[in-house]
């Protein structure tokens, strides 16, 4: 294992934590709460420590409450929702939700004392909507869920030293040393932005590991091909956003060449469906598979958690990227806690963590391979059940407990001899309080 745990970095040994409760967080996030696992994992963790915290997030229907309590969580909803588009979209649907984040926060520093403002790019910039709150006092936290430069050239194919991924990049060293601290998920993420800010001791790994009351850890299940029930489809599973760089019309076109050697074959799909999932459905339909893809929809993480025990073996078949190659899916550690096989994409970012006796791994847009490894696992139960046993010893040494530990830590510090100092208003006086 190439890995290390992240709970002993400098700066994230856990102090005594008392002199957090009753302080006041605000977690700012331009994706659906609490249907995003980081940010919910993460303010319910300060919500256990007493603290008090409101999320400013967007609306993923017209269902949503505009407010609402979620275990013990605060949540305002901004009457705007994530759609998919073009570069102009994005830039509309950032603008108008830092500004609307921007107005909330400087509303409320008058109104509420915030020790803490907790930010999820992205985008990067959003991080300057606590700019009234800082200049309070309040500490701010940037988490760096993806580095935008990456994921950008990924998704529209921009040129690597084109002026608008040298902007990002610049957006992104100015969001960093504007945040009191960043965080990010991965060994890989913290080089790159280490590097590029300047800043590497504001850098620190909090691995996106999946809450631990929600997928409860279980001992691996040993059994043979001849005690599988021939009659029960053998499952393969794909969850998570539904857009190209994930590869999920490679992973239908290896369940056509599995089903040769692998009749009950079935892979079920699980996510909101997005314009790539139709044209990969239309393949589906295309190839004859209709009988052999079922499309599940989106789920709670409580949900994924039925069809995840429910598999034979989860699949991750992102292709290759500036962006994937960097990446380190949660996924991973979710089919690991259930004890379930994942074949994963042979990248960086997942080597800094897994070797090859650890997780199964196929060449990143090969199909023939990643049919190999599908066939592998229906085939070798015994070998894969070993290979899931040593996984789930590195999933263990990043479980959230532990990684929890380490967020707890970092916060403790940064609010030791909290100095927020600007006055408060009494809700009372405010009538048209946001």
């Amino acid at each position: 294992m190439n890995s290390s745990d992240h709970s002993n970095q400098p700066g994230l040994i856990n102090p005594e934590l008392g002199h957090l409760r009753g302080r006041r967080a605000a977690v700012v996030v331009f994706s659906h709460y609490p249907s995003d696992p980081r940010p919910r994992r993460e303010a319910e963790a300060l919500i256990q420590l007493g603290m008090e915290v409101d999320v400013i997030s967007i609306r993923q229907d017209d269902s949503d409450l505009r407010r609402e309590n979620f275990n013990g969580v605060n949540i305002l909803r901004v009457p705007l929702r994530h759609l998919r588009g073009g570069k102009a979209s994005y830039l509309f649907q950032y603008g108008s939700f830092i500004s609307a984040a921007f107005f909330l926060l400087a509303f409320r520093s008058f109104t509420r004392r915030y020790s803490l403002v907790h930010v999820h790019n992205m985008p990067d910039v959003l991080v300057f909507s606590a700019l009234v709150p800082k200049i309070c006092g309040a500490k701010v936290i940037l988490d760096l869920h993806d580095p935008m430069p990456e994921l950008m050239t990924t998704i529209f194919g921009m040129e690597a030293g084109s002026f608008g991924v040298s902007l990002l990049k610049w957006l992104e060293k100015w969001s960093i040393r504007f945040a009191d601290v960043a965080i990010t998920p991965n060994i890989a993420f913290a080089k790159l932005f280490s590097t590029r800010s300047g800043q590497p001791g504001k850098l620190l790994v909090v691995m996106n590991s999946p809450d631990e009351k929600i997928f409860e850890y279980r001992e691996p299940v040993r059994e043979t091909l001849a005690s599988r029930d021939p009659v029960k489809p053998f499952v393969i599973m794909y969850h998570g956003a539904l857009v190209e760089r994930h590869g999920l019309d490679d992973a239908v076109r290896a369940l056509e060449k599995a089903r040769v050697i692998i009749p009950g074959a079935e892979l079920r799909i699980y996510g909101r469906a997005t314009p790539y999932f139709h044209r990969v459905m239309e393949e589906v339909n295309a190839r004859g598979l209709q009988e052999s893809v079922r499309y599940l929809g989106a789920k709670s993480l409580e949900q994924i958690v039925e069809a995840i025990d429910d598999c034979d073996v989860g699949i991750i078949p992102n292709r290759r990227s500036v962006f994937t190659e960097l990446n380190m899916p949660t996924r991973i550690f979710e089919y690991l806690a259930r004890s379930k096989p994942v074949i994963v994409p042979r990248t960086a970012g997942i080597q800094d963590y897994f070797s090859q006796d650890e997780i199964i791994f196929f060449e990143p847009g090969d199909v023939n391979d990643l049919m190999q490894k599908l066939r592998h696992v229906f085939m070798q139960p015994l070998e894969t059940a070993e290979i899931v046993k040593r996984g789930q010893a590195v999933y263990r040494a990043h479980k959230w407990s532990e990684e929890r530990r380490g967020l707890l830590g970092l916060v403790g510090e940064l609010l030791k001899g909290d100095k927020s100092h600007c006055s408060r208003i009494q809700p009372s006086v405010m009538a048209g309080e946001p």
